[in-house]
């Protein structure tokens, strides 16, 4: 399997790279959230599982402040230990990568729902895999699926079509690289990351942002 992912958050909110952070879970790496001390994604390379972490809207009635934060989750998942959902938690779309496979757990507030992800190329946002009425991914999945994944050009192949993307204003909602100030939220783009999975392992790298929301030029 291989992945691209692309992490939106408030650049006032400080992160570490890609690291073992976790003393309790050794072996485990992720881009750590230091503020809450979660990640929005993990890996355990002895077990071959990879998580990734994006919010999701939820119908719970939570101050943020009285949440129990969804950074947990990415971490737990990778050492066996998938989320029930909770009350205490607003909204994720979890990815989730084992030797078994790939699916996702979307947690709306009231049910956790669980999607495989079939063979293919896919993208997922803060809804649907694959969602068609999210903008980002009814323009550039045809694209993605366009471009090979599976020969040498890996992942320069994917990086390039996300540098082609970022010509984009980043507030357009058909944005990956994204400015969401001008939709109510202080996140923007800040990194993104590659991952292959396969028999002989897990390679993961991560690629900060030259700043918030701008691609290297």
């Amino acid at each position: 399997m291989r992945l691209l992912a692309v992490r939106d958050e408030d650049p006032l909110r400080e992160w570490d790279a890609l690291g073992e952070w976790w003393p309790d879970r050794p072996g485990v790496i992720g881009i750590r959230d230091r503020r809450a001390g979660g990640a929005w994604l993990a890996v355990d390379p002895a077990s071959h599982r990879l998580a990734v972490l994006l919010n999701r809207a939820d119908v719970l009635d939570l101050p943020n402040d009285q949440a129990v934060s969804r950074g947990t989750l990415a971490p737990a998942s990778v050492t066996g230990t998938s989320p029930t959902g909770s009350e205490h938690m607003h909204g994720f779309n979890l990815l989730e990568v084992s030797p078994d496979g790939a699916r996702v757990l979307s947690w709306d507030g009231t049910a956790l729902r669980e999607t495989p992800v079939p063979p293919g190329v896919h993208m997922i946002a803060h809804s649907d895999l694959d969602d068609p009425e999210t903008a980002r991914i009814a323009r550039w999945l045809p694209e993605f699926r366009a471009h090979p994944t599976r020969d040498e050009d890996w992942p320069e192949s994917w990086i390039r079509l996300l540098a082609t993307t970022a010509e984009l204003d980043p507030s357009d909602d058909r944005a990956i690289i994204r400015d969401n100030r001008t939709h109510g939220y202080p996140t923007q783009s800040l990194l993104y990351c590659t991952a292959s999975i396969g028999p002989d392992g897990i390679e993961v790298r991560d690629h900060a942002l030259p700043a918030p929301a701008h691609w290297a030029r």
